[in-house]
């Protein structure tokens, strides 16, 4: 890895944990504002649900008008500083209508600060690297966040919120150190595309948007449930997941991660039927919320990397990153509605889980047919990071090694043709490069797909890996 990205990227992901910590503690149904309104005595629904749609919207709509690696870098800074003058208010007596107003205002920009951060993923962190400053980002903005939960519970809420603000403003410091260089901007427009994004991230998105309606349910089901340990459920809570997270962040490269998600399937299910039976002691506390918090970590590394990595075949990386975001959030909102509006009648909690675990029994329902698309996407994800770290001799061992369906064996030009496919060159790059024209590259790639087998490009990297291994 070149040495001059080191500094750069350690930046970003100072940068965007400390705002993430701000997001986790305070505006996304974190303990600070819990605490506040608390303490205020006023009721927290509204509240908290008001700022996950805003902060949904700023999420999807930022890439629309956000498009250049300097404006991305306003979009954060301006997000924050707006995010730290609106959470003064809660300092001081609840108003309702200033804190509504306050929190749609802080909610919506901060959604653009985490949306325009994702050009400085593309930027700064090679693409291979990605599942890893995903990891980081999410680690350390967790731990911070534990930390600033116990003070908010065992000291005074208004310590957690002036911590929060204070990692706001470090948050700040960092983004305005972030380099916008001439190269950055060449490199974000400087595109190669193995296939279209779009079919793909609708597929995601709903993939997405499905599970993490478990998180949703979590918040309104589990945690109301388990609220009298507080001495636990203050520091334990998000161990789970930060520890999912390692395990996930140092697998192989070679580790087929799709595997993960029905771990994780499974791991939800358990969780929610250990809830319906056992009983709310600290030792079940342990089971349930072990079981839920891993999964959700095993699910939001796997596609925060799979939008990591998107971002490589895309000159929008603050839309593509913001939307993929903003499904996450969609999916939690969801979930938590569907969660409140179940425990608001009072139901017993035997009841209130086994429609929880109804909800999920439907979720995996879908989850097969889905899978149809999405598993190819996923795969496609894990070969193509795979290959790309691979030698020549190696990527030249591959084709040689593979067999071809029905003996038909590729010409010496097809064969020149696959080699620069498997290197990530377009139609038009490929013809610039052996002197021939686009309509002749496109004849030699569907005489290679017809001898395959395949419809694209994705699909003979997969073919030749299979083949690879089985030999």
């Amino acid at each position: 890895m070149d040495k001059t990205l080191i500094k750069p990227r350690r930046l970003s992901v100072l940068a965007f944990s400390l705002l993430f910590t701000y997001l986790l503690s305070f505006l996304f149904e974190g303990q600070v504002l819990y605490s506040l309104t608390d303490h205020f005595r006023v009721p927290s629904t509204t509240f908290i649900f008001t700022a996950i749609i805003a902060h949904f919207v700023g999420l999807f709509c930022c890439g629309f008008f956000v498009k250049t690696p300097k404006a991305a870098k306003n979009a954060m800074l301006y997000g924050i500083g707006i995010s730290f003058v609106g959470s003064i208010p809660f300092f001081f007596s609840a108003s309702f209508l200033l804190w509504e107003v306050s929190l749609i205002v802080c909610a919506l920009v901060s959604g653009c600060a985490v949306a325009s951060w994702g050009c400085f993923l593309k930027s700064w962190t090679p693409k291979n690297e990605r599942i890893k400053t995903c990891a980081d980002v999410l680690i350390y903005s967790n731990i911070l966040m534990i930390f600033i939960n116990l003070m908010t519970i065992y000291l005074s809420p208004f310590i957690g919120l002036g911590l929060s603000l204070l990692v706001l403003i470090l948050a700040g410091l960092f983004t305005a150190l972030l380099p916008v260089t001439e190269e950055q901007i060449a490199e974000v427009s400087n595109v190669k595309v193995y296939l279209s994004l779009k079919e793909p991230m609708l597929f995601l998105i709903l993939f997405v948007v499905i599970i993490t309606i478990n998180s949703g349910l979590m918040y309104q089901v589990f945690n109301p449930a388990f609220k009298h340990l507080t001495w636990l459920t203050s520091w334990y809570w998000a161990v789970p997941y930060i520890v999912a997270l390692i395990l996930m962040r140092n697998l192989s490269a070679r580790a087929k991660r799709s595997y993960f998600l029905y771990i994780g399937m499974v791991m939800i299910m358990a969780s929610f039927i250990s809830f319906m039976l056992l009983d709310r002691s600290a030792g079940s506390y342990f089971i349930v919320d072990t079981l839920m918090l891993g999964a959700c970590g095993i699910f939001d590394l796997f596609w925060w990397s799979i939008i990591g990595e998107m971002l490589e075949y895309t000159n929008h990386p603050v839309k593509i990153f913001g939307i993929g975001i903003s499904a996450n959030v969609f999916g939690v909102l969801i979930g938590g509605l569907i969660g409140s509006s179940i425990t608001s009648i009072n139901l017993p909690s035997a009841h209130v889980a086994v429609i929880a675990l109804t909800v999920i029994c439907l979720t995996l329902a879908i989850l097969p047919q889905l899978n149809r698309q999405l598993v190819l996407l996923l795969k496609n994800h894990t070969y193509l990071m795979v290959y790309s770290i691979m030698g020549e001799k190696e990527q030249d061992k591959i084709i040689s090694n593979t067999k071809v369906l029905d003996s038909d064996f590729l010409t010496e030009r097809e064969h020149e043709v696959l080699q620069l496919i498997l290197g990530g060159k377009t139609n038009k790059a490929i013809a610039a490069e052996l002197f021939i024209s686009e309509n002749t590259v496109k004849t030699h790639v569907k005489n290679i797909y017809s001898k395959y087998n395949v419809s694209s490009r994705a699909e003979i990297i997969s073919t030749l890996l299979k083949n690879q291994i089985h030999d």
